[in-house]
Order: structure tokens, then C-alpha cells, then sequence
């Protein structure tokens, strides 16, 4: 993968899906690119073959906004509801959240969802959960991988988020008996 520095070194970009509620990781991916990009309908179908249905709701970074990823898992195709900030325009007299003529009736909704302040109050819950857990993967360790190949890094990361979900099973339990 490209590095910040310029340079290409061995690297992997783990991606969690994750229950804003409770916490729980409930979906896992490792890819050897440096996007997230193409990354959101795989994770929602594996949700799907995982659960047997797909989240009614998914809040992704802007890494992940891909039209043809929004028009995949959204009305009529999937069914499920995406909350990703809309990128910025290049020119500041276009609004951002106005559908554009090349836009799909999926990616239009999207646009115009977004605009609202319900859309843009549902997309803050991102912050205190899926960024909560990866702060806390990086504070446990889950930064580097001492092994190689996609297969044994999904296998770290996979006991990873079998501890992590273990733990908040334990604490989710002592929550419930207050």
C-alpha cells in the first residue's frame, strides 16, 4: 500500500462493522488496498449471509462514498439506508447535497438525506461508536501485524474482535443487572 511518506510498504486495511447500540463488532474485512472505497457492499452482503438480513441503517466515513456502492445496498436494489457525509464541491456556489443530473434515484436520496439535520444528527452516533472501536483496537495493540498474508491477518484480527466482543458482552451484562 502507498504510505504517507510516499513510499509502498507491505500493509493491510482492516475494516469493522459495528453495532452503534452496543458495540459489538459484527462484520470483518481485510483488504491490502489503501481505500475504503468498494469496501461497503461487501461488508453489508457479508452482514446479510452472517445475520440473514441486511442493517436497515449504515453509518460509513467518506472513504467509503462510492456511487455505485450507495446504489447497490440502497432502495430499490438492497435495503439498506446509508448515512455518509456527502464529499464537498469544487465550486462553493454548488450545494453538495443537490442531486446531480448523472445521479441514480439512490444517490439523489442520499444527497438530499444528508441535508437534513435528522441525517446529519444520526451520522454523529459514527464518532462514539465505530471510531470508539477503532481507538480502542489501536489502544490494545491492533496497529501492526507481525504475520503475512491476508488469511493470517484476518485470523489476528479475528481473536481480536472475539476478545473485544467477549468484553463487551461482560460489560453490557453488568449494565443490564444496575
Amino acid at each position: 500500500m502507498k504510505m504517507a511518506n510516499g513510499g509502498f510498504n507491505p500493509a493491510y486495511n482492516v475494516e469493522l462493522a459495528t453495532d452503534t447500540q452496543t458495540q459489538i463488532i459484527t462484520g470483518v474485512s481485510v483488504v491490502n488496498t489503501g481505500s475504503d472505497r468498494d469496501q461497503m457492499a461487501p461488508m453489508i452482503e457479508q452482514h446479510a449471509a452472517r445475520y440473514g438480513k441486511t442493517p436497515e441503517e449504515m453509518l460509513v466515513d467518506g472513504g467509503f462514498v462510492k456511487k455505485e456502492d450507495i446504489v447497490a445496498v440502497s432502495a430499490p436494489q438492497g435495503s439498506t439506508m446509508v448515512y455518509a457525509p456527502v464529499p464537498a464541491s469544487r465550486n462553493e456556489e454548488i450545494d453538495p447535497h443537490a442531486p446531480k443530473a448523472d445521479d441514480a434515484p439512490a444517490v439523489a436520496a442520499w444527497r438530499q438525506r444528508m441535508a437534513t439535520p435528522q441525517a446529519q444528527e444520526i451520522y454523529k452516533d459514527r464518532a462514539a461508536t465505530a471510531e470508539c472501536v477503532n481507538a480502542i483496537a489501536r489502544n490494545r495493540g491492533l496497529q501492526q501485524f507481525r504475520v503475512r498474508g491476508s488469511p493470517k491477518v484476518l485470523a489476528v484480527v479475528l481473536w481480536y474482535v472475539l476478545a473485544h466482543n467477549l468484553m463487551r458482552t461482560v460489560a453490557l451484562r453488568a449494565e443490564h443487572k444496575k
